[in-house]
C-alpha cells in the first residue's frame, strides 16, 4: 500500500513535477508495517508533457539522483533524452529526498541500522520503482542504469521485466552468478594497469608516490576533518584514474607540497567514500553480492603485488581498518562489520534476463576498474537484443562527460553512432 503527494514547478522551459511516494520499507512482509519515503523529480521540456518516461537509476549505492536544472541544462546528459522522453529522477531508497540513512540514524543502534540498509538493495529499489511507474500511470516506461543503476537495471529484468521498453546501460553490466571476490581480484588487475599506464606518462610521481606513502607511514598527513591518512587510504587516490579527467586529479596532488594547506584539502575530497554518503562505504561491497557474505572481499583478495608495492593504486577497495582511522566511518564500524557477514539474497536470475525479451543498448568501457569489461561482456551474452557499445574512447563515468547517451539512442533505433 503506497500513498503520494506531488508538487509542480517550472524552470524556464522545464517542468518539473516533484512525487513522493510513502513505501514499505519490507516489500515482501505484510506484517512489517514500516514505511519509507521515496522521492522522484519527473522532468519534461515545453511541449514534452506527454512523452513516453525514461526512470534514471543513479550509480552509488548511496548516492541520490542529480537534480535538474536549466541554463544550460543540467546535468548536461539531460538534454538528450528529454527530446524523447519525460526523465525521473528517482532518489533511491536511503538517499536525498526519499528518506535519507545518515549518521543521526546511529542512535538506533548498529544492529537496527545494518538491518535496515538490508532493505534498500536493488530488487527493493525495482519494487519503488514499480510502484512510482504505476502511481505516474505508465503502463510501461524505459530506464537508464549507470554504474550501480544499471545493475538494478538487471535485477528489474530479472523480475519485472515486462515493465519496460527499452533499457538504456552505461557501465553498469553486473557480474552475473559471480562471487564477489571474483570481481575485486579483476578490479585489483584493472587498477595495475591504470597504474601503470599512469606512471608510463608520468615517472616522476613514481617517487612521489613513495615519499607520500613514508609520511603516511609515519602519520605525517593529517586532513582538516582530522582523519591521520593511512596508506590504503593514500592508495585508493587511484580511483580518480577510473573518470575520463581523473588523471589531472592525480597529477596535481602529487605535483604539491604535502605539507600545504591544498594538497591536504584537495586530497580530501579525492578520495573516494566520505561522510557524506556513509551508506556508500558500509553497503558498498554488497553490490557485488549475488547470494553470498562480502566479508571484506576487496581486503581479502588484495595481490601480492599490491601488498609489496605500495605506489600501486587501488580503486573502489574497501578496508577494513578505515573503520577505525577514518574519522567519518568509526561511527559506522559495527554496522560494516555486520553487513559483512551478512548472507545476501541472490538478485539476479540469468535464465530470467535472458528471456526477458530487453532491448536497447549498453555502453561497456574498454579500461572500466570499477565494472570490468570481461564479466560486462559475459552478461551482455544474456541480452541479444540490446546494441553493445565497446568503446575505449570513455572511462566509467563517460555518462557525464561525453556524448553516450546520444550514441545509445542512436544505436536503439538503428542508427548509425554519430
Amino acid at each position: 500500500m503506497t500513498t503520494a503527494k506531488t508538487v509542480t514547478r517550472r524552470l524556464l522551459d522545464l517542468t518539473v513535477e516533484e512525487h513522493t511516494l510513502t513505501v514499505p520499507l519490507v516489500w515482501d512482509d505484510p506484517t512489517d508495517h514500516r514505511t519509507i519515503d521515496v522521492f522522484a523529480a519527473v522532468v519534461s521540456r515545453e511541449g514534452g508533457e506527454a512523452l513516453p518516461f525514461l526512470v534514471f537509476l543513479q550509480g552509488g549505492p548511496g548516492h541520490e539522483a542529480p537534480r535538474p536544472f536549466h541554463s544550460p541544462v543540467s546535468p548536461a546528459w539531460l538534454d538528450e533524452p528529454l527530446a524523447h522522453y519525460r526523465v525521473v529522477l528517482l532518489d533511491q531508497r536511503g538517499t536525498g529526498r526519499s528518506t535519507p540513512v545518515g549518521d543521526d540514524d546511529l542512535a538506533l543502534g548498529s544492529s537496527a541500522i545494518a538491518e535496515h540498509l538490508t532493505h534498500l538493495r536493488a530488487d527493493a529499489i525495482v519494487r519503488d520503482c514499480e510502484a512510482l511507474r504505476e502511481h505516474l500511470g505508465a503502463a510501461t516506461w524505459s530506464v537508464l542504469g549507470q554504474s550501480f543503476g544499471g545493475f538494478t537495471t538487471l535485477a528489474y529484468l530479472t523480475t519485472d521485466a515486462a515493465s519496460l521498453d527499452q533499457v538504456f546501460i552505461t557501465g553498469g553490466l553486473s557480474a552475473v552468478g559471480r562471487h564477489p571476490d571474483d570481481v575485486y581480484a579483476l578490479c585489483y588487475d584493472k587498477m595495475r594497469s591504470a597504474s601503470e599506464r599512469y606512471y608510463r606518462r608520468f615517472p616522476e610521481h613514481r617517487d612521489a608516490m613513495r615519499r607520500l606513502v613514508d609520511r603516511a607511514d609515519a602519520g605525517d598527513i593529517v586532513l582538516p576533518d582530522g582523519e591521520v591518512v593511512s596508506r590504503s587510504r593514500l592508495r585508493s587516490l587511484g580511483s580518480a584514474l577510473g573518470t575520463n579527467d581523473g588523471w589531472q586529479t592525480v597529477w596535481s596532488l602529487l605535483e604539491r607540497d604535502p605539507r600545504s594547506n591544498a594538497f591536504r584539502h584537495d586530497l580530501m575530497h579525492a578520495m573516494p567514500y566520505s561522510g557524506r554518503n556513509p551508506m556508500y562505504f558500509a553497503f558498498h561491497e554488497s553490490s557485488y553480492a549475488d547470494g553470498d557474505a562480502t566479508r571484506w572481499s576487496a581486503e581479502r583478495t588484495e595481490p601480492a603485488d599490491f601488498r609489496e608495492d605500495p605506489t600501486l593504486f587501488t580503486g573502489e577497495h574497501i578496508r577494513r581498518e578505515w573503520t577505525e582511522t577514518v574519522p567519518a566511518f568509526q561511527p559506522w564500524r559495527e554496522v560494516a562489520l555486520e553487513l559483512a557477514e551478512f548472507a545476501w539474497p541472490s538478485i539476479y536470475d540469468a535464465d530470467a534476463i535472458s528471456a526477458s525479451g530487453a532491448t536497447g543498448a549498453a555502453a561497456v568501457y574498454v579500461n572500466d576498474v570499477y565494472v570490468p569489461m570481461e564479466f560486462s561482456l559475459e552478461t551482455a551474452r544474456l541480452l541479444p537484443g540490446v546494441e553493445l557499445w565497446v568503446t575505449s574512447e570513455h572511462e566509467h563515468n563517460g555518462l557525464r562527460a561525453g556524448p553516450v547517451l546520444t550514441h545509445l539512442i542512436d544505436l536503439a533505433h538503428g542508427r548509425r553512432i554519430r
